[in-house]
């Protein structure tokens, strides 16, 4: 299919952001020759960093509102991920059958070459980043493009490079999946490396969260590929909902002889999954062995910052879930001196106040809506005298928790919550975290 002419099209940018997904979509159209229009929520000081890289397009801008005309004028719309579908704006559009795009969708729409997608609750940008670079190892005469959800990337851009000799793998959040299930499309190979409980302060059910992650595989066709998730019981349920052929990945699947530099048990069903996926293209696990010995894992996530005077500073910023928190503490060398906490997702924070009080030998809690049920959480479970402040000052919090470390400790940042209200987002709260370590002496 050729992608369509947008040329004095009016498109509408609805959400801008600041993870440059918006960013690049509007450069996308204004290079495509349409007539673009970004309306965001947040003001035009809030998003200066990326209203600075539009400056020298012709963009016309509706900041600190949406308005019903910039909506009604639209020949498109292209809906960031963060726009609920409650969002009376979009409503509006549907009504008057405004078409409306997301990203990923609409580049997966018109994509030239097969699309490996990865869903799951945890371990999709690890998965998505760790089969890249198995592709990149092992096919030098194929361009490998890697994107969808992760920081900073946009997916339709590429519809510019990509050929029909390519291979794209595309991290795909719940919300972008959405696109998919409106255009009745899923990947060619698709993983889906786990469900738990999350984004429930979003979602009205875990029902209605697990129905969009099934887009990944819902449209796929007889001769496409599902890689499926064999020790999660959720995943586990969707064996008779997959009509492609499918495929059961577990632990047992990674060679006991390998050596990783990737930390942490849970990181072996991620490895399992990206094994899968270069079977399914012909390599030999042999082929793999390198690409996965070497690959050092994600920013942000259990990603070593510094050691400094025998403790070591581990940033797992991307932990905004209590199941996430979990892992890092399962992964992490003790004694653990933790700063944990933030915004809720409405999610149960019980077994991870659980494991802090086996794992921790103190905790510093950052404000948030989440931090009072935790911190009750850790003192029903008996860590009353874990506990050792609760800041809102990030500097603070992180200085209060080196004071408290002793040679041969690590402090990790796994707040099992969200980052909203202290921070822009999680990707701030480890920069955050980064930079003030990186200061301290």
């Amino acid at each position: 299919m050729i992608f369509p002419d947008f040329k004095n099209k009016k498109v509408l940018i609805l959400g801008l952001g600041l993870l440059g997904r918006g960013l690049k979509d509007a450069i996308f159209f204004a290079e495509k020759g349409a007539q673009v229009t970004v309306t965001d929520l947040k003001t035009e000081k809030e998003l200066a960093s990326s209203l600075e890289k539009l400056k020298k397009y012709d963009i016309n801008y509706t900041l600190g509102k949406h308005k019903k005309e910039d909506i009604l004028n639209a020949d498109l719309i292209i809906r960031n991920a963060g726009i609920p579908l409650s969002s009376p704006f979009l409503k509006l559009a549907q009504r008057r059958k405004i078409p409306i795009e997301m990203d990923e969708a609409l580049f997966a729409k018109y994509c030239p070459c097969p699309i490996i997608g990865i869903t799951g609750t945890r371990g999709k940008s690890t998965t998505t980043k760790l089969i890249g670079e198995i592709l990149k190892n092992n096919f030098p005469d194929k361009q490998i493009f890697i994107s969808g959800n992760l920081q900073g990337e946009a997916t339709l851009p590429l519809i510019n490079e990509v050929t029909k000799d390519d291979l794209v793998v595309l991290e795909l959040s719940s919300w972008q999946l959405q696109g998919f299930g409106w255009n009745k499309i899923s990947p060619q190979i698709a993983v889906f490396t786990n469900i738990h409980p999350d984004h429930l302060n979003s979602y009205d059910s875990m029902e209605d969260y697990v129905a969009d992650k099934k887009n990944i595989f819902k449209f796929q066709k007889k001769n496409d590929y599902c890689i499926i998730n064999k020790e999660n019981s959720l995943t586990k349920k969707l064996d008779q909902e997959v009509q492609s052929q499918k495929i059961w990945f577990n632990k047992k699947n990674v060679p006991s002889d390998w050596k990783f530099k990737l930390s942490g048990e849970h990181n072996l069903e991620n490895i399992a999954a990206a094994l899968a996926v270069g079977r399914i293209l012909g390599l030999k696990d042999e082929q793999m062995k390198s690409a996965i010995e070497n690959f050092q894992g994600v920013e942000h996530r259990l990603e070593f910052v510094r050691e400094l005077n025998n403790i070591q500073f581990i940033n797992d910023s991307t932990c905004t879930t209590p199941i996430a928190g979990k892992a890092a503490l399962a992964s992490t060398k003790k004694p653990i001196v933790l700063i944990a906490g933030g915004a809720s997702k409405n999610l149960d924070l019980k077994d991870f106040a659980k494991d802090i009080v086996q794992k921790s030998k103190a905790v510093i809690l950052l404000e948030g809506t989440a931090t009072d049920e935790l911190e009750k959480k850790i003192i029903k479970q008996g860590g009353q005298n874990l506990i050792v402040g609760r800041f809102n000052d990030f500097e603070q919090a992180i200085n209060h928790a080196y004071s408290l470390c002793l040679p041969g400790d690590t402090l990790l940042l796994s707040p099992g919550a969200a980052s909203f209200g202290m921070f822009k987002n999680e990707f701030d709260r480890g920069d955050q975290f980064k930079k003030i370590v990186n200061q301290l002496k």
